[in-house]
C-alpha cells in the first residue's frame, strides 16, 4: 500500500501513532503507560486503535506470547509530508506562506525559531 492511499487519521488515531513511533515496539500495555495521565483512555480502547491503525495500514504487529507487538509500517517522515501537504492544501491552496505568517503573527513561532527557518532557506 503507497503511502497516498492511506486512509486518514482521526486525532486519537494521530495521538496513539505518535507513540508507537517513540516507542519503536509497543503492546498495547505500553501504549497506555505512555499516554498522558489527563488522558483517561481504557485499554480496551486502545487495543481497538491499535488495531483500527494497523488495518489501515499505519502499523503492522508480531506476537510475543500472548502480546501483540505493534510496530510502524509507515515512515513519520512520509505521514507527517503527507498530512501537512493535505493541510497547506486544504486551507491555504498549497502556499505556505501565509501558514507561516500565521504561526509567526500569533505567537507560535519565536525568535529562535525565525532564524532556523533563515539558516534553511540560506538567507543567513
Amino acid at each position: 500500500m503507497t503511502i497516498k492511499r492511506l486512509p486518514a487519521l482521526s486525532p486519537s488515531e494521530t495521538e496513539i501513532l505518535r507513540l508507537v513511533w517513540q516507542l519503536d515496539k509497543a503492546t498495547v500495555q505500553k501504549v497506555c503507560d505512555k499516554l498522558p495521565a489527563r488522558r483517561k483512555i481504557a485499554y480496551a480502547t486502545v487495543q481497538t486503535l491499535l488495531r483500527r491503525l494497523e488495518k489501515k495500514g499505519y502499523l503492522k504487529h508480531t506476537n510475543s506470547g500472548k502480546a501483540h507487538v505493534f510496530s510502524a509500517a509507515v515512515k513519520r517522515e512520509h505521514v507527517v509530508k503527507r498530512s501537512v501537504g493535505d493541510f497547506l492544501d486544504r486551507l491555504f491552496g498549497g502556499d505556505a506562506i501565509p501558514l507561516v505568517q500565521h504561526l509567526a503573527e500569533h505567537g507560535k513561532l519565536s525568535a529562535d525559531d525565525i532564524e532556523r527557518l533563515k539558516h534553511l532557506a540560506g538567507t543567513k
